[in-house]
């Protein structure tokens, strides 16, 4: 059986994740991550609001990934993104890279924040 290749528009998706590292368009990041339509960049983590805010009105979602697994927000972060008018959702980094290729592909406006898998041993 075959599936058909996914078509994700004009939208920039990623590739693979790893420990440290994602891989968007071939080339691998190293660090939290901030990836929309626009394109992709390096993101100062948790208490990085005012890049995420930025994209308010040109994103309707915005997934955040908090790592390994599921961690609460910090209220700062919540609140910035809140008054921007934007909606979010935090889980885990994998679920967050999962759940924006996913909604990309149905051509949504939404945006992700992601924080690394942990590297070995640390």
């Amino acid at each position: 059986m075959q599936f058909p290749e996914a078509d994700f528009g004009a939208g920039l998706p990623i590739d693979s994740i790893g420990p440290g590292f994602f891989r968007v368009e071939g080339k691998v990041l190293h660090g939290p991550i901030l990836i929309h339509a626009g394109g992709v960049s390096g993101w100062g983590g948790l208490g990085d609001a005012e890049a995420i805010a930025a994209l308010a009105g040109s994103v309707d979602l915005v997934f955040i990934g908090t790592g390994a697994g599921v961690a609460p927000l910090p209220a700062p972060l919540k609140h910035a993104l809140a008054a921007a008018g934007l909606m979010f959702d935090a889980m885990g980094t994998g679920a967050a890279a999962r759940s924006y290729n996913h909604m990309l592909v149905e051509g949504r406006r939404i945006a992700a924040a992601l924080l690394p898998l942990p590297e070995a041993g640390a």
